[in-house]
């Protein structure tokens, strides 16, 4: 059985302690948030109201924890 890539997503730098990037394709609602520690998960439905306040969020780590760790299907890609 042949493996599928997963489609890549550019990520963008953002100011935060704990994440370092976060890439939203908006056409399939796709997350991607790489962590400082290097981990990469993808979070998929995620409206496109959630990335603009998760993006204009003070702490963009709180505003994760909060609204979008546990509320939407993820995987890990890296």
């Amino acid at each position: 059985m042949a493996h599928r890539r997963k489609p890549r997503i550019a990520r963008w730098p953002v100011s935060s302690s704990v994440i370092k990037a976060v890439g939203y394709d908006p056409g399939r609602r796709i997350l991607d948030v790489e962590f400082v520690g290097g981990r990469v998960y993808r979070y998929t439905g995620v409206d496109g109201a959630v990335y603009k306040d998760f993006m204009a969020a003070e702490s963009k780590g709180r505003f994760f924890n909060q609204h979008i760790q546990y509320g939407y299907e993820f995987e890990q890609l890296t």
